[in-house]
């Protein structure tokens, strides 16, 4: 099954300057595709129905609805994504694939039960004074992205990143038009305009798995044995999607800075625009850590464990070594580069582009730092990816840790210091946290031979 290293591969062979644009075009495309296509989707719902919808303030509450239901099913989802994701890698090392549907429904049941309950708990005693058909939708639309996470990660994992890419596409091309076409229906209607396009996403997903992996079993559940699956990955996934949204949700139940929109739930005018704009400018660093990782990385790291598993002489060795150090180094390296150059261009065009779109400029210094902050969790995302193909789980699990903790204390400290300091708790978590994982990165790959062949003898 050819993977997006490939394709890469193919459009670079052509040597000339206009393949290597397209290449990272296509790896930004590639990359960062799922996160846009969200954060536009959600945008296009508003922009298009803001002046027809009735009332006007229900676009502010479906927006703030799916971002809701973006960040819980990540919260939720996050112990079954790395681990579920090792698992099916472990059963195909093993030529064991007849085991990846069955424990895909396995998993798929089990986070359905968790968001559900969940959802149907929150649906009874917490919105108990919304609509019926919210609620509802609210509990499909919950169980719908959990479904979708654990479906992303697992066609990820095995480097089907341009089907994710077009079936994101189609589900929120989906959602985006039948939001409009219920939008005279309110809140209601925008939010099952949403919920349909998920469903067809997830039927789509299902669809490329069951044509990945076919099987005659249904359903199985070696997953959940504790001999098969990593609890560290577990607490990882958990830990870094907690990291990513706690600084959100501070700045929407701060009571200064959060306002209610429906329901129990909150959002941050000050808060939310800059960081939705901070994200849409991570796609050229994702498209250099794809372009690095799925090809001179990748490359290295094959031809490093091939020639330890072979018995390749020890020049060999340090040669693919050094080269797999060299790639790592450079591919941060780039992206901590073309990130910045980035950030430059938010920081210059800043000002035009909050006039653009009708934002107050007060914004723009948050705004600067937010892109800045973006920029290092595209670098954290690196080392981290890094480390998972050298198996460091504990060394992942720490940083993710001390980001989930940085993160909390920094924000709670800016909180309290007032609106200049806005921002800065969670640029200066990513910052701290980075520089550690570069300083460990260093230290680990200086004892990469020793570890290797420790792992070799206890084997």
């Amino acid at each position: 099954m050819a993977g997006i290293g490939f394709e890469l591969r193919r459009i670079l062979k052509r040597g000339t300057l206009l393949s290597l644009l397209g290449a990272y075009g296509y790896a930004g495309v590639i990359g960062s595709g799922p996160w846009v296509l969200s954060i536009v989707g959600i945008l296009a719902v508003g922009l298009l129905t803001i002046s027809t919808v009735i009332p006007k303030f229900a676009v502010t509450q479906f927006q703030v609805s799916v971002t809701y239901l973006i960040a819980l099913s990540l919260i939720l989802t996050g112990p079954f994504q790395l681990s579920y994701t090792r698992f099916v890698a472990d059963r195909m090392f093993e030529k064991r694939n007849d085991l990846v549907l069955p424990n895909f429904h396995a998993v798929l049941l089990t986070v359905t039960w968790v968001s559900g309950l969940a959802g149907l708990a929150a649906a009874i005693f917490l919105f108990d004074k919304e609509s019926p058909v919210y609620r509802l939708l609210m509990v499909a639309g919950l169980v719908l992205m959990s479904n979708i996470w654990i479906a992303t990660v697992l066609l990820s994992g095995l480097k089907q990143h341009k089907a994710i890419v077009g079936l994101y596409g189609i589900g929120y091309g989906i959602s985006v038009a039948a939001s409009i076409a219920l939008h005279g229906f309110g809140l209601a209607g925008l939010l099952g305009g949403f919920v349909l396009g998920q469903a067809v996403l997830l039927m789509g997903m299902l669809g490329l798995v069951i044509r990945e992996f076919p099987s005659d079993r249904f359903m199985s559940f070696e997953f959940f044995r504790r001999e098969l699956h990593f609890k560290s990955l577990m607490w990882i996934g958990l830990a870094y999607n907690l990291a990513i949204w706690i600084d959100k949700f501070m700045f929407w139940y701060w009571p200064p800075t959060g306002q209610n929109v429906v329901g129990p739930l909150n959002a941050s005018l000050i808060y939310d625009l800059p960081i939705f704009l901070a994200y849409l400018s991570i796609i050229p660093g994702m498209a250099v850590f794809l372009l690095r990782l799925e090809t001179d990385f990748v490359d290295y790291y094959d031809a490093y464990y091939d020639a330890v598993r072979s018995g390749g002489s020890l020049a060999l060795i340090e040669r693919y070594r050094n080269g797999m150090v060299e790639s790592a180094r450079i591919g941060i390296f780039e992206i901590v580069k073309i990130q910045t150059i980035a950030a430059l261009l938010v920081i210059v065009a800043g000002t035009g582009l909050l006039r653009a779109l009708g934002i107050s400029e007060l914004y723009e210094t948050l705004l600067h730092v937010m892109v800045i902050g973006a920029g290092m969790q595209v670098v954290l995302l690196g080392i981290l990816n890094i480390f998972f193909y050298l198996d460091r789980r504990r060394i992942a699990l720490f940083l993710v840790a001390a980001f989930l903790g940085l993160n909390t204390l920094f924000t709670g400290a800016t909180l309290a210091l007032g609106p200049a300091w806005f921002g800065y708790g969670y640029a200066g978590a990513l910052l701290i946290v980075c520089v550690a994982g570069l300083i460990v990165m260093d230290r680990v790959f200086e004892q990469l031979e020793y570890h290797t062949f420790m792992l070799q003898r206890n084997a």
